[in-house]
């Protein structure tokens, strides 16, 4: 493991290959799986406060979960997550017309409605965080849906630290980032662990 000011990061980061293919997966990570995205606190003040400028950007489906369940759930554990449509994709997921599901809260970004980008869990997935006192543990979360994006790392040679670097930045500043490329490229002793 790494350990950067008040994150520990799993070897996995470093060592294992990812690049998004949404031409093989089709963004099946906004539908799969038991909820929506995880969202950090602040984010429900921002979904809120900018909501008006993203519905216009999502299906009539999203925009009715939405209006029916709200602009985010608390699940059982008492944590937040974006609304879902029947309990599948993402009530901010669309549809392109590939067939490959896009955040509807970036469309409405990338289109300068809105200054938010998209979830931070959604921008740094495959990499889950874990919030404990005192610290975030950063997980590279393996799922069998993603198994296209190693492979498309793999004969790219793109690690998930490398692909992640925005969203990296995004979350923990340059600084952070420059760490931890220095850890993982020219690792010192007190650094890894």
């Amino acid at each position: 493991m790494i350990i950067i000011q008040e994150t520990v990061i799993s070897d996995d980061i470093a060592d294992n290959f990812f690049v998004c293919n949404l031409e093989a997966c089709k963004g099946a990570c906004c539908v799969e799986g038991d909820l929506g995205a995880p969202l950090e606190e602040p984010e429900l003040k921002i979904l809120e406060q900018e909501y008006a400028n993203i519905k216009p950007f999502l299906t009539e489906a999203g925009k009715a979960a939405i209006e029916a369940q709200g602009l985010y759930i608390k699940d059982w554990e008492g944590d937040f997550s974006t609304t879902t449509i029947e309990d599948k994709e993402c009530a901010y997921a669309l549809w392109d017309e590939r067939g490959i599901l896009k955040c509807g809260i970036e469309q409405a970004y990338l289109a300068g409605a809105t200054t938010f980008k998209k979830p931070i869990s959604c921008h740094l997935y495959p990499i889950r965080i874990t919030k404990y006192e005192g610290f975030d543990a950063l997980n590279y979360d393996r799922w069998n849906i993603c198994n296209p994006a190693c492979d498309f790392g793999g004969k790219l040679g793109v690690k998930v630290y490398q692909f992640l670097k925005e969203p990296l930045i995004r979350k923990y500043g340059e600084n952070w980032y420059g760490q931890l490329v220095q850890e993982i490229e020219h690792p010192t002793p007190e650094g890894k662990k």
